[in-house]
This record gives structure tokens, C-alpha cells and sequence, in this order.
């Protein structure tokens, strides 16, 4: 852990105090605005508790507990919630937060909204078309674009090439 940036570690300790305290959505997750649209009680039947809780109530896993952390394979990440192909493997790397982390999404499939929650300014990061919650976007990544999208398990499935 030595090897972590001040920056890296506020981001753990911010994620690490927001675990199972959910934020109530700042709009509904379930208007018209997205292409994909459920009510609140058919994304609870499809999803277990914490994917709900994560991808619907913006929610966050512990660090280092998903199952995606150390994947390695070829393929593609898509939403958990609405299969939506949102990160390619190419652009995962290691970290070293506990969430994967991706330097780049697949485009017209992830936005970005402002997060002031918890008392810091943060970029969060949804499905653009279930506005699920995937995760935040940090600038301390590597090149080409010096980005991190530090991303919940959770919020993810995948698909092997």
C-alpha cells in the first residue's frame, strides 16, 4: 500500500464511509429519460440486494470484495443491470484501490454527472441507458487519457471473448 497516492487513499476512506449508506438518487431512476426503464420493484426483483443497492440507490461494495478486481480475460464489461457494454478489458489496469479500474469507457454507453455527496466533489459514473451507478472517474489514471474509472464489481457483468 506504500505505493498508493494521497489522492487514491481519500478515495478509499471516502468510499469506505459511504459502504451500505445509500444515497437517494438527486432524480428518478425510473422517468422516461433513459432507454431502458423499469420500476423500482421489477430492478429489485431482478437484482440481489446489493446490486440493487449499488447500481439503483448509488451505493458502494468494500473495497477489495468484487469479483472483478483481478480479472484478466479478454472481453467486455458490460451494466449488470441492463447489459449495456460499458468498458472494454483492454482498458482495465491495476489500480491498487480495490475496485477495477478502467482508463476509458466504451462510448455513448457510460455519462458522467457531478456527485457532492459525503462532503467531496466527485465525478460519478451511470449506464447512459439505465442510469444505473456504476462508479466515480478520478484523474490520477495512466495514459492515453490520465483518467481512473474506478468501478463496483457489482455494477458489472462480463463477457469473454
Amino acid at each position: 500500500m506504500k505505493n498508493i497516492s494521497l489522492f487514491v487513499l481519500l478515495n478509499i476512506i471516502v468510499s469506505l464511509m459511504a459502504c451500505g449508506q445509500s444515497k437517494k438518487p438527486t432524480e428518478s431512476k425510473t422517468d422516461n429519460k433513459f432507454e431502458v426503464v423499469k420500476t423500482e420493484e421489477e430492478w429489485k426483483q431482478q437484482l440481489s440486494a446489493l446490486e440493487y443497492d449499488v447500481l439503483r440507490n448509488e451505493g458502494t461494495e468494500r473495497a477489495f470484495t468484487g469479483k472483478y478486481i483481478d480479472l484478466k480475460k479478454q472481453g467486455t464489461f458490460t451494466c449488470n443491470a441492463c447489459k449495456t457494454p460499458v468498458f472494454e478489458s483492454k482498458t482495465k489496469f491495476k489500480s491498487g484501490t480495490g475496485w477495477p479500474s478502467f482508463y476509458d469507457y466504451i462510448e455513448g454507453n457510460v455519462t458522467e454527472k457531478a456527485d457532492n455527496s459525503y462532503g467531496w466533489n466527485r465525478v460519478e459514473v451511470e449506464c447512459s441507458k439505465c442510469g444505473s451507478h456504476l462508479g466515480h472517474v478520478f484523474e490520477d489514471g495512466p495514459d492515453p487519457t490520465g483518467l481512473r474509472y474506478c468501478i463496483n464489481s457489482v455494477s458489472l457483468d462480463f463477457i469473454e471473448e
